[in-house]
């Protein structure tokens, strides 16, 4: 199982607005590689701080998406998937973005692990925090790359739960 987890912390409602991002390389269903970077959005807007308190000061010296993502996309490299949890929310974010920079956004499909949760262990509510805390994972919830992690060992868990 090759894949790699994706998370995006946005700083408003504009799809293009990513903060934050976290990757978790998978390979082979062990962890090989893990990346946090935080962005520069395309405007000083935050309205997002009380959630995953980061704010226009923690990101002012940030690269912009369209400068950073050619630095993180070798990590997707034999990747057979994307894993978020709320999946179209991530693969949004990653669009837009892409399309703010005239950057090509990666052609690999996404995995949902909201849906991975649901098939595998019939979990309900589903939010990130509700699966970790239901299959033992720790979590810095809304912190990018911790949000990745659990991502990332849901679909390790969930492969070995289709596998039992």
């Amino acid at each position: 199982m090759n894949f790699v987890a994706i998370d995006f912390e946005t700083a408003n409602n504009a799809r293009d607005s990513a903060c934050s991002v976290g990757l978790v390389r998978v390979v082979g269903g062990v962890i090989v590689e893990t990346a946090m970077r935080m962005i520069q959005p395309p405007t000083r807007e935050f309205l997002y701080t009380y959630i995953h308190g980061l704010a226009w000061k923690d990101v002012a010296a940030a690269p912009s998406f369209g400068a950073l993502w050619p630095t993180l996309a070798p990590m997707l490299e034999g990747a057979e998937f994307l894993a978020a949890h709320n999946a179209p929310f991530d693969k949004g974010v990653l669009a837009a973005c892409c399309a703010r920079y005239g950057l090509a956004p990666p052609v690999l499909p996404f995995q949902c692990t909201v849906k991975m949760a649901r098939r595998a262990w019939n979990l309900y509510p589903t939010k990130l925090s509700n699966v970790c805390e239901a299959l033992g994972i720790a979590l810095n919830h809304h912190e990018a790359l911790s949000d990745a992690m659990a991502c990332a060992a849901i679909v390790i868990a969930a492969g070995a739960a289709v596998k039992a």
